[in-house]
């Protein structure tokens, strides 16, 4: 199957400043400019991370960073904090784009309600295949996203565990659809859907290990078989059964 083309380009938003309602302290109009500022200044630091991992590696240093940035360490320091703010701060912007071409590819494939609108494997291979685009376009950013620093890292605050809950929860809703139609138990659904993103994520883990590897093209169309046949049956064996 031809896999869907989807963004690769990951860019840093900077966050508007909030509003106040009538009746509460209002913000200096000096203190909106300087924290409107803070926020620009601190998705443009975000933008250079990325260009320092693609240009140095997921172990880039600080320095490396910096000169990239063309600054020094303290103004990073001042922005993003300390190693681990870095890596959260370059963990969101990924999930940004990783987020959006999913739905992107959701809505391509016709499933942005359910799974069986057309065949699951048209779905399943939207999914993989907007997954792994990234993975294929920025190697050195997914070896980095995957790799937190040596730091404790809460598990509820964890991006990686965080992206592929949210991932998971988008495909749940599908599933619980399409099995609560086929009279099967809803309540499986986000077993499967985390299942379906495990595979994807060990998969691709494996994949950018191997110096051989097949095409993404290759690697899409046979993970989408795998999981398509699984669902396939899972989705219409009641229906066999009731007929």
């Amino acid at each position: 199957m031809t896999a869907t083309e989807h963004s690769t380009d990951i860019t840093v938003e900077s966050h508007p400043v909030e509003s106040h309602p009538v009746g509460s302290h209002r913000v200096d109009g000096r203190d909106a400019r300087w924290r409107a500022h803070r926020e620009e200044r601190r998705a443009q630091l975000t933008e250079d991370a990325i260009r320092a991992i693609r240009q140095h590696g997921a172990q880039v240093g600080m320095d490396e960073i910096a000169a990239v940035a063309g600054t020094s360490k303290t103004v990073i320091y001042r922005h993003l904090g300390d190693r681990l703010g870095m890596y959260l701060a370059v963990c969101a912007s990924v999930d940004r784009l990783i987020l959006a071409n999913f739905g992107a590819a959701l809505q391509t494939s016709g499933a942005t309600h359910r799974v069986r609108t057309n065949n699951p494997q048209a779905v399943v291979v939207a999914a993989i295949d907007s997954y792994l685009a990234l993975v294929e376009h920025d190697p050195e950013v997914y070896r980095f996203v995957t790799r937190p620093p040596q730091v404790d890292v809460p598990r509820d605050a964890d991006p990686v565990i965080g992206l592929s809950a949210t991932i998971a929860h988008r495909l749940t809703e599908l599933l619980a659809v399409d099995l609560r139609e086929t009279g099967r138990d809803e309540t499986f659904a986000p077993i499967l859907a985390h299942g379906l993103v495990g595979l994807v994520r060990e998969s691709a883990d494996r994949w950018m290990t191997d110096p051989d590897r097949a095409p993404r093209s290759v690697i899409v169309a046979q993970l989408a078989e795998f999981a398509a046949i699984g669902l396939n049956g899972l989705l219409h064996h009641h229906e066999g059964e009731s007929q």
